[in-house]
């Protein structure tokens, strides 16, 4: 083998090693860590996602993403949280059907699939 064949494969090998490595690696969550007591208008969320205990955070909670893209903790199992996420599902259909141009959807981000 000619003396460059033996360093493009062990630079081969190190960058195969280093990829596996990368990939392997845990990814970080971000969790809410406190939960708010107030209730928070339906109108002021645009999306939410749940967050569960045992799933690399402490809380069961849902957080909920207003118009201007903060993100607030909210305990999961409230009736007032649980009517939040009935009216967001409600208005992700509505700003799909209109194609996301009805002032009612100003802040709402189309479906990830």
């Amino acid at each position: 083998m000619a003396p460059w064949g033996d360093a493009k494969l062990i630079f081969c090998f190190l960058f195969i090693s280093c990829c596996c490595t990368v990939t392997l690696a845990e990814v970080p969550v971000d969790c809410c860590l406190d939960i708010t007591d107030r209730t928070i208008h339906k109108s002021a969320v645009a999306d939410f996602r749940k967050q569960y205990s045992g799933q690399g955070c402490s809380l069961d909670a849902t957080i909920l993403v207003t118009r201007n893209g903060f993100e607030l903790c909210a305990p999961a199992n409230e009736h007032w949280v649980q009517e939040v996420e009935k009216h967001v599902v409600s208005l992700k259909k509505h700003c799909k059907r209109v194609n996301y141009k009805s002032k009612r959807c100003v802040g709402v981000r189309p479906v990830k699939k």
